[in-house]
């Protein structure tokens, strides 16, 4: 029996505690208080050192339980919860407690979790990069009014006269890693599409997408042109060069209005299509072409240049193009080109 006491009385201890964290965090956000609020008052509470990271900036608060900015180095920390809004992972909260984790710990993290995530909704809406895709499309589609694309994109997070670029990716790592590589430290939204996503941005860096990641950048200006634009530009995007911008391209886009039938039943596309089961022949045309040059592409292929000689002069004969005449060069780009575009 009192053993069974000890218990109920803990039990009692543990649970006034808790309703007492969830109190005190309630009335943290009923005053509206700002992330250094936050982990300053959690340091308090906690008696030990509280920290909150934003993932989309960088921003790392650390304060000690004085209520002062913690001192470096950082302890490890004794426990850590993510901070979540709209199912997107944007943050990290901890404490650094010397010793085991107290009982509450655990809740005393959630509830700053849920707190900061409630304050950067609040005061941030572009440091999380996951968007409903409902409002992307509203803001990309040719058939909305400019009124309501405004909202959207008001309501995503852009400001009234920013430029946003949109950029069409294929990619099988999350889309908010990569918008956050791609626009670290301006407005960055991202959404599936069917079987593409969307990146709202408005910068956009193409050196910095990540290896594996096919992505078409459209040119800054009228969301739902630039989004027909960068569809365009991602049909055009190779192993070789993932990354397309729209305003490269220049004429080769005329290339993408090219009715499918049209092209299909071009001779010199035709001839493409047939030696497609010959990667190693595709592989040399396809260098060839980029490069324009017998020794430059042999340096890529790893071969000797009269190697490479060879085998364009056989592709050619079987192609009926003479490769290395400036006609020829430019009908096999042109034909290899229109090949890509029916297969994407």
């Amino acid at each position: 029996m009192e053993a069974l006491a000890l218990r109920l009385s803990q039990l009692d201890q543990l649970a006034g505690g808790a309703i007492r964290v969830v109190m005190f965090y309630d009335t943290l956000m009923r005053r509206r208080v700002d992330l250094p609020g936050l982990a300053r008052a959690s340091a308090v509470l906690a008696e030990c050192v509280a920290g909150v990271r934003l993932h989309g900036t960088d921003q790392v608060i650390r304060m000690a339980p004085g209520g002062t900015r913690a001192p470096d180095p950082a302890l490890p920390a004794s426990t850590a919860t993510p901070i979540t809004l709209d199912d997107e992972e944007i943050g990290t909260a901890w404490l650094e407690r010397p010793g085991p984790p107290s009982p509450l710990d655990e809740l005393l993290l959630d509830r700053l979790a849920i707190a900061a995530a409630a304050v950067v909704e609040r005061y941030g809406p572009a440091r999380t990069t996951m968007a409903d895709p409902a409002l992307v499309e509203l803001a990309i589609s040719a058939e909305a009014d400019e009124a309501a694309r405004a909202r959207a994109l008001r309501l995503l997070g852009f400001a009234a006269g920013l430029p946003v670029r949109v950029v069409a990716v294929r990619s099988r790592l999350p889309l908010d890693q990569v918008g956050a590589l791609i626009c670290p430290a301006r407005p960055v939204k991202a959404a599936p599409l069917g079987d593409t996503g969307v990146i709202l941005a408005t910068t956009v860096d193409p050196s910095a997408f990540p290896a594996g990641v096919h992505a078409g950048v459209g040119p800054a200006g009228s969301p739902h042109l630039s989004w027909q634009q960068a569809r365009i530009a991602l049909r055009f995007t190779t192993p070789r060069e993932p990354v397309v911008r729209y305003d490269d391209l220049g004429a080769l886009a005329l290339l993408a209005e090219i009715p499918q039938d049209v092209a299909q039943d071009n001779a010199d596309v035709a001839a493409i299509a047939r030696m497609a089961g010959s990667p190693e022949d595709l592989e040399t045309l396809d260098v060839y072409c980029a490069t324009g040059s017998l020794r430059r592409a042999a340096d890529l292929l790893h071969l000797h240049h009269s190697s490479v000689a060879r085998r364009l002069e056989q592709i050619g004969r079987t192609l009926g193009i003479e490769l290395t005449e400036p006609t020829g060069l430019t009908r096999i780009r042109l034909a290899l080109t229109a090949w890509r575009l029916l297969q994407a």
